[in-house]
């Protein structure tokens, strides 16, 4: 039940991260390297103690790039608060619930959101998987609840996806974009939740073809890898999918589909590449291989390489001095 729909409130006093992982410890870097105070609760000292971390080599690689100074870092710093105490969301503006994704954890979240902030707060999950409906099911007054998906680094990609549930209202939704405006994301807002939201579904469709690629000996990971870095991010980050489509026109994307479609992969099952590799516990970056031996990678220079196409976003920021 949706109950009254909620009508907002005026103003940011403070900014909530519900969650201490790598999520929240990027999303605090973003609102307090904005100038915004933010609260971060975890359930840990060792989370707590990651988080910071986290913050502070995010702050870090910021400043080796030139991008901010050391008083951005410690002015940007002394704006956030990580705590294990809930009663500290109290007078907070909105909450981003950033916990692990389980319908239970989230539900005992948002029960301490209510605790503590009240029944009126906007809370945005970061969740990339769980359909809105299902989170919106678990909170008083779901007219105050949406979905802002965010993508790693969450400080740097500008994307943010807001997800509509049925209960939300045009308050909360107004509210959330007002503030991630400010904090310089780009929104796109989806009127109903669909499973992978937008962007993981484009990824999941490319990770499907790549993985069948491989598996019938066309090409390897390192080329799929080239011609995605230098033909199709490129093609599409300067024109949009769409544009590019209306581009070509319909008549020869027509004739393209129609010798194209029926060698695509259709499979609605988990490929054998990734069966396997997680069998063998080779199941990426952490484990030291995956599609690739990460061995033999510079850890550092793939961090930098992940984040060097929004570094210049970061100068649009409102860094606290």
């Amino acid at each position: 039940m949706c109950e009254l729909e909620w009508k907002g409130g005026t103003g940011v006093k403070q900014i909530a991260v519900y969650g201490s992982g790598t999520i929240g410890a990027c999303e605090a870097t973003l609102t307090s390297g904005n100038g915004f105070p933010t609260v971060v609760i975890g359930h840990s000292e060792a989370g707590l103690v990651r988080c910071r971390k986290t913050i502070e080599q995010n702050w870090d690689d910021l400043i080796a790039e030139g991008l901010a100074t050391e008083k951005n870092k410690l002015a940007a710093l002394s704006l956030v608060t990580i705590t294990n105490d809930p009663s500290m969301l109290q007078g907070s503006s909105i909450v981003f619930e950033a916990v692990a994704e389980a319908a239970e954890t989230k539900k005992a979240v948002y029960s301490a959101i209510t605790e503590h902030a009240g029944k009126d707060v906007v809370v945005a999950s970061t969740t990339s998987s769980i359909d809105a409906e299902t989170l919106a099911a678990l909170i008083e007054n779901p007219s105050r609840f949406l979905i802002a998906h965010p993508f790693q680094p969450a400080h740097m990609l500008p994307l943010v996806e807001v997800v509509r549930s049925s209960c939300t209202s045009d308050a909360a939704v107004e509210q959330t974009c007002a503030l991630l405006e400010q904090l310089h994301r780009k929104i796109v807002v989806l009127n109903r939740s669909v499973p992978g939201f937008l962007v993981n579904r484009f990824a999941q469709a490319l990770f499907r073809e790549s993985i069948y690629l491989m598996e019938q000996g066309v090409v390897s990971a390192a080329d799929i890898d080239t011609a995605v870095k230098y033909a199709v991010g490129m093609r599409y980050a300067s024109i949009g999918l769409l544009e590019y489509y209306d581009a070509v026109g319909f008549e020869l994307e027509e004739a393209i589909a129609k010798n194209v479609y029926p060698d695509l992969c259709d499979t609605k099952e988990i490929q054998k590449t990734t069966l396997d590799g997680i069998a063998a516990g080779n199941t990426g970056q952490k484990a030291g291989k995956g599609l690739f031996d990460w061995s033999v990678k510079d850890e550092d220079d793939f961090r930098r390489r992940k984040q060097a196409p929004y570094f210049a976003g970061v100068k649009e920021w409102n860094m606290p001095e």
